[in-house]
């Protein structure tokens, strides 16, 4: 089997499905020919165990420069990654930016952000409820917890989030041009370029100010930080909206987290496997290697679908459907390996405030449209909905 273009359009009536497409091209191969839009022959990973070993694979790189990109209209030659974007490099150059971060993120300094992280969602509960009985959620709720924390923690002025937040847009953007995502990228690089000399000058306690300390260029620690910070705000936000918008209209699972608040952590980890927000991923062979007994020779890229392949019935039971008691370990929703997110744990402590507090503030929360009229956010690298029209 061949595939020669990637599904992209999702059913009106399941929003939370990826592309039909690519449970029919996983049930029939979950590892097939790929012709990318340039023309190159790859391949294409649907499965739950063929991605998860290509991920725990470091013969498989993450180089930008050696990857072919999927999707039509992007340049015929990716550049390397920019200084300090974690995500398209490999070691030793990822195990030298990515060492003195993983301390911050462990889950135990995590957990101990719970409380702080608890009295923003209150906050901002209490905030949509002074303003009426009505609210859009993502602006009111979902953005703003994320948001406040990222920002916290690595030192990064809140009142400055309508310039950052913009440029994160357009750079997470399918639809922007590359002159636009590159004039975003350059703007946001600038940002925290001038914040880190600040913070070299004049050390601050938080995670920019802390790694002032190591031997990490400014440039270097300007690309960590929009890493970083593009991260903490769009990924948990959409988590966040997304995660409500399937409860709501699965409400039998819905009176399941209310019924039981101690199903939380196995809640959240079952909606990070049926959402899978960050969905497409790439890599390129360093060298002939052998997966699912297919030879993928030395340069060959391969493009995965993480959404796809938690959606495996070989690895899951009914997996189109949403099941907080069941044991959604080992979901790929988060990646798999060496690159797995670094901010994982934040983001689960984050969603552990943001849905509890929710729900038993807002113990008749309801969608205030059908669900037909959420607008989806299909536009940008992270899968959610640009709105969230919501009463009580």
């Amino acid at each position: 089997m061949t595939v020669t273009s990637l599904p992209t359009k999702r059913h009106p009536d399941r929003p939370f499905d990826p592309p039909a497409e690519f449970a029919e091209i996983r049930e029939r191969d979950p590892l097939v020919r790929f012709i990318y839009p340039d023309g190159h022959h790859g391949w294409l990973a649907t499965g739950h165990a063929e991605v998860r070993a290509i991920l725990s694979d470091r013969r498989f790189s993450s180089r930008f420069e050696l990857l072919h990109l999927p999707f039509p209209g992007g340049p015929a030659e990716v550049p390397p990654a920019p200084l300090g974007d974690l995500t398209g490099i490999d070691p030793p150059e990822h195990t030298r930016l990515r060492r003195p971060l993983v301390g911050w993120f462990t889950v135990r300094r995590m957990r101990l952000l719970g409380d702080r992280i608890a009295r923003i969602a209150a906050d901002h509960l209490a905030a949509m409820q002074r303003a009426g009985t009505r609210a859009d959620l993502v602006p009111a709720y979902a953005e703003p917890i994320p948001a406040l924390t990222i920002c916290e923690l690595l030192g990064v002025p809140y009142a400055d989030r309508d310039s950052f937040r913009s440029d994160v847009r357009v750079i997470m953007s399918t639809t922007a041009t590359m002159e636009e995502q590159g004039a975003a990228m350059v703007a946001l690089h600038e940002y925290l370029l001038g914040l880190v000399q600040a913070k070299r000058a004049h050390p601050t306690d938080d995670i920019l100010g802390a790694l002032t300390a190591t031997d990490l260029s400014n440039d270097e620690l300007a690309g960590v930080g929009a890493i970083l910070l593009a991260a903490g705000l769009d990924t948990t936000a959409n988590m966040i909206a997304m995660g409500t918008f399937a409860l709501l209209v699965n409400p039998d699972q819905l009176a399941a987290l209310r019924a039981d608040p101690d199903l939380i952590d196995s809640a959240i980890e079952e909606l990070l496997r049926y959402l899978s927000v960050a969905d497409i991923g790439l890599r390129s062979a360093l060298e002939d290697v052998e997966v699912a007994g297919r030879l993928i020779r030395a340069g060959e890229s391969v493009t995965y679908s993480m959404a796809t392949a938690n959606r495996d019935p070989r690895r899951f039971e009914d997996p189109d459907r949403l099941d907080l008691h069941r044991n959604a370990g080992g979901h790929v929703a988060l990646g798999h390996g060496l690159h797995q997110c670094l901010g994982q744990q934040l983001a689960r402590v984050e969603m552990r405030a943001a849905f509890p507090t929710l729900l038993s503030g807002l113990p008749e929360l309801r969608l205030d449209v059908a669900s037909s009229d959420v607008p989806l956010r299909t536009d940008t690298n992270i899968y959610g909905v640009h709105s969230l029209p919501v009463a009580w």
